[in-house]
């Protein structure tokens, strides 16, 4: 089995991501089950570089195999805003609701045509050594709606229309969810590679 390491503290993350990951072939563990693990400083300008930073920082001070991802929302009419700032952008890390009530502020008046917007992720697995060996992405359009709707999920996905069901990711159950959602897509495409990879270092 190889071993892997979750770098998120988000429990609702973690759902997600295990999920996905083919855990016949990958042992995970969380971050939360890791007394040693640190609190990496997301200073980075981009996902990807929030990502690459969790990464690696982590793997380094574990000296383990880490997987991180960096997330969030970009909103057309805000010129990508909150972007690397979605889990803090009224100002409290993972307040949800006081997340969402700013945003409804900012695009008050805004009509629906204009209130694009995309969940990013951003996908990143360092060595223990600190080099990032996989990279990937993957997104979701949709808008954002002027009242919340639904209780599942979490962060923006109450506001977070999917135009083709008619419905916030809040009011999707998570099947559905993670066939559509951003995590989902570039998981889609990072796990191949993953296993790939793990082949090759138990073929070296």
């Amino acid at each position: 089995m190889f071993d892997l390491v979750l770098g998120t503290g988000n429990a609702k993350k973690l759902v997600e991501l295990r999920m996905m990951l083919p855990e016949d072939t990958v042992s995970l563990t969380a971050l939360s089950e890791i007394s040693e693990s640190i609190d990496v400083v997301e200073d980075g300008a981009t996902f990807a570089e929030n990502a690459a930073k969790k990464a690696t920082e982590q793997a380094k001070h574990l000296n383990r195999w880490v997987l991180a991802e960096d997330s969030g929302l970009s909103v057309d009419a805000l010129k990508g805003e909150p972007g690397v700032f979605s889990a803090r952008y009224a100002g409290t890390h993972g307040d949800d609701e006081a997340n969402n009530d700013k945003l409804l502020r900012e695009l008050d008046g805004v009509p629906p045509e204009r209130r694009g917007a995309q969940f990013n992720c951003y996908l990143c697995l360092s060595d223990p050594a600190g080099n990032v060996r996989l990279a990937e992405s993957g997104f979701c359009r949709g808008r954002i709606a002027s009242e919340r709707s639904g209780g599942a999920g979490f962060g923006y996905d109450p506001l977070f229309i999917i135009p083709e069901y008619h419905k916030t990711f809040g009011e999707l159950n998570l099947t559905v969810k993670r066939a559509l959602s951003h995590r989902s897509r570039a998981l889609r495409v990072f796990i191949p590679k993953l296993l790939k990879l793990i082949r090759s270092l138990d073929e070296a």
